[in-house]
């Protein structure tokens, strides 16, 4: 990411709309996608125990590979979508902002998630503490990616002001 990117960012003190109640916002959409995520799970691997019962296991095997896809699947669908939000992120009025609102490559919606349960699942508590603290409440994953998550409402509202 260079300079010029990181300037366009929107400031939080210029445009404190876009991050209002962001980490409030956040642990919201996470709770919701976690049960979207265990409903996709839940489907496919009842799907795949029964397929496994017609196929004398040989289904159980491939849910080692279907149930890992299943999830970067829904990832990719949502966050590499238009709306570059997942199911959650959506309903909070949320959206997933690369420098200057520019499209979420295939490998940005798939390596953004994997870091954050990455981030979360070594350092918990610290990757949150990080948002607590930084002007425009990115987390570790946030920095590392050149991301920046802000309500969706406003943000179209922003951009179409420049």
């Amino acid at each position: 990411m260079s300079k010029r990117e990181i300037t366009e960012l929107p400031d939080p003190q210029t445009f404190p709309e876009l991050f209002e109640n962001l980490l409030t916002r956040r642990v919201v959409a996470f709770i919701i996608d976690t049960f979207v995520l265990t409903l996709i799970v839940s489907v496919v691997g009842i799907i795949g125990f029964v397929m496994g019962l017609f196929t004398f296991g040989v289904s159980w095997l491939a849910l080692l590979f279907v149930l890992p896809l299943s999830i970067v699947a829904y990832y990719g669908a949502t966050l590499g979508s238009e709306k570059r939000a997942t199911i959650g992120m959506s309903v909070m009025d949320l959206v997933l902002t690369p420098a200057r609102g520019g499209p979420m490559n295939g490998w940005a919606a798939f390596a953004h998630p994997l870091l954050f349960w990455i981030t979360s699942w070594i350092l918990p508590p610290f990757s949150l503490m990080v948002a607590l603290f930084t002007p425009r409440r990115q987390m570790i994953h946030d920095y590392i990616m050149g991301t920046l998550m802000v309500r969706r409402s406003p943000m179209e509202q922003h951009w179409n002001k420049y």
